[in-house]
């Protein structure tokens, strides 16, 4: 059985950051076991055999990129990264650039911490975890201007605006 989860569609990267969030049961994480390793590659559509060694491979994954969006650290990014890296060849039809992974398990979770260098390089600016205080999601803004701070306009844009008019309505002097 899948676990329901919200804001799916992100970039890989922040995909696999949303894998932890929080709702009315409280803070929940998809990535406990198994089950919700295959239902992450499955949303993702990526392959592999699920395996414990995989989890914690992804979960490794998950805290390097986590550090170093908030701008902690790349040192345990950058140690992800060590276990591939991108092959280029020259084919028939063309040039190629394909995952080249020394063990499948960490497959991934390197394609998780590349699709971070590729975000970082083309709009570091635009990775942003949501605005509102009780959410951990993270998106990446695609709006025009940039200005995007909720990762639902839905859920926490609206809990925001909600919040703000009953708080006009209940201390109009303030």
């Amino acid at each position: 059985m899948s676990v329901p989860r919200p804001h799916l569609g992100e970039p890989l990267a922040l995909d696999l950051l949303n894998t932890r969030w929080i709702d009315a049961q409280g803070p929940r994480d998809l990535l406990t076991d198994i089950t919700g390793l295959r239902q992450w590659l499955a949303e993702n559509t990526l392959t592999g055999e699920a395996s414990e060694t995989m989890l914690h491979a992804v979960v490794i994954a998950r805290e390097a990129i986590l550090r170093t969006v908030r701008g902690e650290s790349a040192d345990e990014l950058n140690g992800v990264l060590e276990h591939g890296r991108i092959r280029r060849t020259l084919t028939p039809d063309g040039p190629v650039a394909e995952p080249d992974v020394r063990q499948a398990e960490w497959l991934p979770a390197w394609l998780a911490a590349d699709n971070l260098l590729d975000l970082l390089t083309a709009t570091p600016d635009r990775i942003k975890q949501c605005a509102h205080p009780n959410c951990v999601l993270w998106f990446h803004d695609t709006s025009k201007n940039g200005a995007r701070r909720w990762h639902s306009m839905a859920t926490c844009g609206n809990r925001a605006k909600a919040t703000r008019h009953y708080a006009k309505k209940t201390h109009p002097d303030e």
